[in-house]
């Protein structure tokens, strides 16, 4: 058994029912922390529809989420999450907003853990998060299918 995740008549995605129902948990709980509506809609008759205009906004509120902490285990937490949000993203046409998180790198950085307790160093953090979620995402996108 499979469900569908829709944009109109374009089948975004089209996991099977486990891996929807743990991606459709986590989509309620990144809801809740960024306090914003995802646009995935629910589950019924195993379809569920996509508002591109709300979904816009969730994947870039994400992404700038994303950027702004450097906690090693929210990193991990949330990574996959937002590899797999991108590869929705991309499928759709969203257009996401690289320049905005990058922005922040300047700026006041939320989650912040020690660099040197999370074996990061600040120089490869600030040089590697966008290219290693790009990666991650097209490596996902690989396993995802329509």
């Amino acid at each position: 058994m499979s469900q569908y995740f829709d944009m109109g008549d374009e089948v975004l995605w089209n996991p099977s029912n486990g891996a929807s129902r743990l991606f459709q948990r986590q989509v309620s709980v990144f809801e809740a922390e960024l306090e914003l509506s995802s646009g995935i809609g629910p589950m019924e008759n195993d379809e569920c529809q996509i508002d591109p205009a709300s979904f816009e906004i969730f994947v870039n509120a994400l992404l700038a989420q994303h950027r702004r902490t450097s906690h090693a285990i929210l990193l991990a937490l949330s990574e996959g999450f937002t590899a797999t949000v991108l590869v929705l993203a991309e499928r759709a046409g969203i257009s996401v907003d690289w320049a905005q998180p990058a922005a922040v790198a300047d700026g006041a950085r939320e989650h912040v853990q020690n660099a040197a307790a999370s074996g990061m160093s600040a120089l490869a953090e600030g040089r590697s998060w966008g290219a290693g979620l790009r990666e991650r995402a097209r490596e996902l996108g690989q396993h995802m299918p329509r």
